[in-house]
């Protein structure tokens, strides 16, 4: 039986996210880079780099890019935009990844974690983080804030995206945060049902898991404004870090 997030991240991710804009990519990749403070020409991997918006910022930015996803409706999409020549994009699952390493940084970004059951499969996933890095090589990884998701959760809500009706349930259960999502096209359409899950995870726990693959934490924000994190209010747990 296939994974929720082989079935999720096709092509109906490109409508129901179509609002992830480029530009936003832009910003967030211009506070990365004071964050990582390396030189243009660097090399960087964006690991589940989804339709390409921070790999491609990145490139521009002057950087060695490097972008692997397991989606490769998510790959076409990413290759076919303007400058994805820039870019070497790979298909590969996160925690068996098919390079040698070497990376001045890796970014994980939009949540691009917690997908798996087992709190020992994401563990593999942050020691490929580390293989991946050159000693002294800098890593990102942009994860939610569990407090504020479960403050903050919407159980319901809908919108319309041209001809798309898309409708989607969140719920906070059993340590996830679980969103299902009906995409209707049309009046007659046949509507399309998608899972999507990410396991809860504190600050605590990740910081013992990112040690637990021999990863150092350098600071932790909340936001791409460079705001300290802050458990309650926070929308985003951002860390920085390095491979001692």
């Amino acid at each position: 039986m296939a994974e929720w997030y082989e079935k999720s991240f096709g092509e109906d991710y490109l409508i129901v996210y179509r609002h992830r804009d480029f530009g936003g990519a832009r910003r967030e990749v211009e506070q990365m880079i004071n964050w990582l403070d390396l030189p243009a020409g660097s090399n960087v991997l964006d690991l589940c780099c989804g339709m390409g918006r921070h790999s491609l910022a990145l490139a521009e930015a002057g950087f060695n890019v490097t972008g692997v996803d397991l989606s490769e409706a998510l790959l076409r999409e990413a290759r076919s935009q303007e400058g994805a020549e820039q870019v070497t994009w790979i298909r590969s699952d996160m925690r068996e990844l098919p390079l040698e390493g070497g990376f001045d940084a890796v970014v994980n970004l939009f949540t691009s974690f917690g997908y798996f059951e087992e709190d020992g499969e994401q563990v593999k996933v942050l020691r490929e983080i580390y293989r991946m890095l050159k000693p002294g090589g800098r890593f990102i990884i942009d994860f939610l804030n569990p407090a504020y998701v479960i403050h903050h959760l919407v159980p319901h809500s809908t919108r319309e995206d041209g001809l798309n009706h898309i409708e989607e349930h969140r719920v906070i259960e059993d340590g996830y945060v679980k969103k299902d999502i009906i995409l209707t096209a049309g009046m007659d359409g046949e509507p399309r049902r998608y899972h999507e899950r990410v396991k809860l995870y504190s600050l605590e726990k990740f910081r013992e898991m990112l040690e637990q693959a021999g990863l150092r934490i350098q600071s932790v924000h909340g936001s791409y404004d460079e705001a300290d994190y802050d458990a309650e209010t926070s929308k985003r747990m951002i860390f920085r870090g390095v491979r001692p």
